[in-house]
């Protein structure tokens, strides 16, 4: 063999021992890993659980709040329809949780693309993108709409019940889209989750030993 053969970096097809007996070639070295972040993976699993959270909220409405207020009249629907709403629109932990769960996944998939996991990022996107459009549709039609039922003031005094009407007839489909829209952010960050997984190192096996 020539020296060019031994020159370090570079190896023979097939190495001999004394002997005659073949040797085994030393595998290349391998591509070094990709990076990961337990941020990222947290916020995954933040995202899921928040945005988990307002889809069984809106879920609930549909199923049972809205069918069981469209049992009442008109007095006592705008009577729990206020009450319901000054619970929830001013209550600050919810408020914190419905824009925290947009926060999450902007965040988390701004992580997944700068450590190079794109496929990650872009569910992540997706799903912050579906969520995004939840709020939009909650603070243009279904909010103005509780402010509205709300300056009707006393229920039992209130004249023109006329805005009741109105008010089922776009806040209850409003809040349906929100729920699918909800739901399938959550599917979405599910696959980034499960991408995620998949890309996360795995420790090297160990080193085969030759005799």
């Amino acid at each position: 063999m020539t020296a060019d053969q031994y020159r370090p970096g570079s190896y023979p097809h097939s190495h001999h021992s004394p002997g005659g007996h073949p040797l085994p070639v030393p595998p290349p070295p391998a591509a070094p890993p990709a990076r990961t972040s337990g941020a990222a993976g947290w916020l995954l699993v933040v995202s899921a659980a928040m945005m988990g959270l307002l889809s069984g909220l809106f879920f609930a409405f549909d199923v049972s709040v809205m069918p069981g207020l469209a049992r009442l009249d008109d007095v006592d629907y705008l009577r729990a329809m206020q009450s319901f709403n000054d619970l929830i629109d001013n209550n600050g932990l919810f408020g914190m949780l419905f824009m925290a769960a947009l926060a999450a996944p902007v965040w988390a998939a701004i992580v997944e693309y700068r450590r190079g996991r794109r496929r990650v990022a872009v569910w992540t996107a997706v799903a912050a993108a579906l969520y995004l459009v939840t709020v939009l549709i909650t603070v243009t039609v279904n909010i103005p709409l509780n402010t509205e039922l709300a300056g009707l003031g006393d229920p039992a005094k209130a004249g023109d019940l006329s805005l009741v009407d109105d008010f089922k007839n776009i806040w209850e489909p409003a809040n349906i889209v929100r729920t699918v829209l909800c739901t399938a952010a959550v599917v979405c960050v599910a696959q980034a989750l499960k991408l995620h997984g998949r890309s996360t190192p795995r420790p090297p096996a160990a080193p085969v030993s030759y005799r």
